[in-house]
């Protein structure tokens, strides 16, 4: 019977990133075979010594709770366009549903309704996107939100190109050493997700009338993941059991997990894990589930480029499991099916 069971010491690993550098070392190399073993073993990492400040996670985390704070109706006036591949602006509880893999609009109204997902989000892109622009709020009700954020994006994005897409490229031995990944995403529709988990009864929960994320895996090449100390993220372990271990936070980390698209790319060589959140103990005040935030950003390679299996996921023994495919067709795919 699937079910959670804690987290063991080395369910998922720490990489620690401290001695990566530029990701020419022999240090960096190790580094980047210790996160691939991860992905081929379990799609998840947590890594630490990242480089991005502490204070700047904090602040954006601070910066969610003013957000998510505000009333419902000052929430949308920047809302999340109609079309779901156009992942920019708020979307209310209830809007998204991320259960896997489900395309059908009457299977998808039907998961709603037995177990919606009781979370609201915020999605930013970078500015000068030429396809999709974001929707930010009048600047005057969330004074210094829109730069706090943009500039929080850039970070993120700075990790990416500058130590994860490396590390990855190392540890898989591509082409080219640590720049081969990060060719194919020079200019990736990235983008920043604020959630907010409120706060609840923990009757509805354990009456199954609200869920907070069921299980699902992601989309793209990958995602690092910021959480606060709530807790509630589980993956499933070992992949394809059913059975899930408790991601609790760890403190100075960030989590990584391998997206839907780098597995297809990898030639199933890297594993996209399915995960789910749920809603932690009550904390003993009224029956109430605390509320909880997290931070995703979502890495995306070139929509334009096509992809065909990386450079030794593959021989006679282990043929091409699929076709070649753009990032845009795939990733606009499985966003059409998420909002319905």
């Amino acid at each position: 019977m699937p079910g959670t069971v804690a987290l063991q010491p080395t369910a998922i690993p720490i990489v620690d990133f401290a001695c990566f550098g530029d990701g020419t070392s022999p240090e960096a190399i190790d580094i980047g075979k210790q996160l691939v073993q991860a992905c081929r073993e379990i799609g998840f990492a947590y890594i630490s010594n990242t480089g991005i400040p502490q204070a700047e996670v904090d602040s954006m985390f601070e910066w969610s709770r003013r957000l998510f704070s505000l009333p419902i109706e000052t929430k949308l006036l920047a809302p999340h366009p109609e079309e779901g591949w156009k992942h920019r602006g708020y979307s209310g509880v209830g809007r998204e549903q991320v259960s896997q893999m489900v395309f059908d609009p009457t299977q998808l109204a039907e998961i709603r309704k037995q177990t919606p997902d009781f979370k609201e989000s915020f999605d930013i892109g970078r500015d000068n996107c030429p396809r999709i622009s974001n929707v930010w709020l009048p600047e005057h009700i969330l004074p210094g939100f829109r730069e706090a954020a943009s500039t929080f994006q850039d970070t993120c994005r700075r990790f990416e190109v500058e130590k994860l897409l490396p590390a990855l490229s190392l540890g898989l031995e591509l082409p080219g050493g640590g720049e081969f990944l990060g060719k194919y995403h020079q200019e990736g529709e990235n983008h920043l997700r604020l959630l907010h988990y409120p706060a609840a009864p923990a009757e509805v929960f354990a009456r199954g009338e609200k869920g907070r994320v069921g299980a699902h895996t992601d989309y793209a090449t990958g995602t690092i993941l910021f959480q606060d100390d709530v807790g509630g993220l589980e993956v499933e372990s070992p992949r394809g059991s059913g059975n899930f271990v408790v991601a609790s936070p760890i403190p100075g980390t960030v989590i990584f997990n391998v997206g839907d698209f780098l597995m297809r790319w990898s030639n199933d060589t890297l594993k996209s894990t399915l995960h789910r959140v749920c809603a932690p103990p009550n904390d003993g005040k009224l029956g109430m589930i605390k509320e909880r935030f997290s931070i995703p950003y979502f890495m995306s390679s070139d929509r334009d480029l096509l992809i065909d299996c990386l450079p030794g996921c593959w021989d006679e023994h282990s043929p091409k499991k699929y076709e070649p495919v753009t990032a845009g067709e795939y990733i606009d795919m499985r966003l059409d099916a998420t909002y319905r």
